[in-house]
């Protein structure tokens, strides 16, 4: 009798279909998991995280435990999800940092590296509680200058979308009754008239330029040329200029000396801080430092080649640091130091640019009022 190798629909077949609530399940684990791929994980959370998790391991619960509890306890569903990866990876006996390795993007590199050598030392508790003061001031100083910067950044989008209205919509009501009465224009007036009726009559070609421009400067800027070019402008600008340099400094110091305290080489620290700093300029500099400092350079000694990066106070104290072999005390006092100077600078930040935007603000405005005037006035000298 021949066999029927294909099983009949009352047959159980090897693979059964799947129940339709069990894929409705799968494609929407699915689709969250492609949206996490683009979410992101709060500084916030991440300091809840290091500040719990460093409690726990002092309290004398293990790693993965602590992992799982935090990872249950966590809202952020990114978070909640890595957590869980890292504690199933820790059971089978990974090193904590080997677990973080792939998430180097969310964690940082100095995070990664200061848990590598917490568990090499066998002081991860400490460790995490000196991440979690690192990473409580830098909080601090992001959110200080987001703070500061603020306000003006709005006003300034105001003035923009103001003048672009009043460009677009009153200019031409006004113009349009010198066109009528055929006067002799100045140049100023001409240009206001030629400028606002290509806005007004080409709104939409305005709004599309205007789209475009934005998103162009946006794309040059994430470039790597374009963000060298940038960032040596702010370097370099009245008010700015001191305020970047302070804060990469102040950056510098503080992760240097946490670097140093989890007894991670000098020039090991370094490039791990090249990597952690946003302004270019500084990463490039830090590079050349590690690699004059391998060669036998003393680290004050480096640091002098680049004064336009590190004022001398720094270059001075680093020199007493590595007399008294105290490099790390004093780079904590000097992140200390540069902090404070950053909160007066931010906390004044205000009422230094209100003037200039006021300034600003009143040559738009006048500019425009004299373009009108002037016609006006010839039309009534001329009566």
């Amino acid at each position: 009798m021949p066999v029927n190798l294909n099983p009949t629909p009352n047959q159980n077949p090897i693979h059964p279909p799947q129940p339709p609530e069990e894929k409705a399940q799968n494609i929407v684990d699915k689709i969250n998991d492609f949206l996490l791929r683009f979410s992101s994980v709060p500084l916030k959370e991440k300091l809840f995280f290091v500040q719990h998790l460093g409690l726990m391991l002092r309290s004398g619960i293990s790693l993965s435990v602590a992992l799982k509890t935090l990872g249950e306890q966590t809202e952020n569903p990114k978070l909640k999800k890595i957590l869980k990866e890292i504690a199933s990876k820790v059971d089978k006996g990974n090193s904590f940092a080997e677990c973080l390795e792939p998430y180097k993007n969310i964690f940082g590199e100095m995070f990664v590296n200061m848990v590598a050598a917490g568990e090499a030392s066998g002081k991860l508790e400490n460790v995490l509680q000196q991440i979690y003061l690192q990473m409580k001031k830098e909080h601090a100083l992001i959110s200080r200058i987001k703070g500061a910067l603020t306000y003006p950044a709005i006003i300034v989008i105001a003035m923009i979308g103001i003048g672009i209205f009043m460009m677009m919509f009153i200019v031409p009501k006004i113009t349009s009754i010198f066109l009528e009465l055929n006067a002799e224009l100045p140049l100023a007036t001409k240009i206001l008239i030629a400028v606002s009726n290509a806005m007004a009559n080409h709104a939409l070609t305005t709004i599309i330029i205007i789209i475009f421009t934005v998103v162009l400067i946006i794309q040059i800027l994430r470039t790597h040329q374009g963000k060298y070019w940038f960032q040596a402008l702010l370097l370099h600008l009245p008010i700015f200029g001191p305020i970047v340099k302070k804060v990469n400094v102040a950056r510098f110091s503080r992760n240097i000396s946490s670097l140093l305290q989890t007894d991670i080489m000098i020039i090991r620290a370094f490039q791990i801080t090249a990597k952690v700093l946003g302004n270019l300029h500084y990463r490039k500099a830090l590079m050349e430092m590690s690699q004059e400092i391998k060669k036998g350079g003393t680290v004050h000694e480096t640091i002098k080649k680049y004064p336009k990066l590190f004022p001398p106070v720094v270059v001075q104290m680093v020199a007493v640091g590595e007399e008294t072999g105290s490099l790390d005390s004093i780079l904590i006092e000097l992140a200390d130091f540069y902090e404070e100077e950053i909160n007066q600078i931010m906390e004044n930040l205000p009422s230094i640019i209100e003037p200039l935007l006021i300034l600003m603000l009143g040559l738009g405005v006048g500019g425009v009022a004299v373009a009108i005037i002037l016609p006006m006035y010839n039309i009534t000298t001329a009566i």
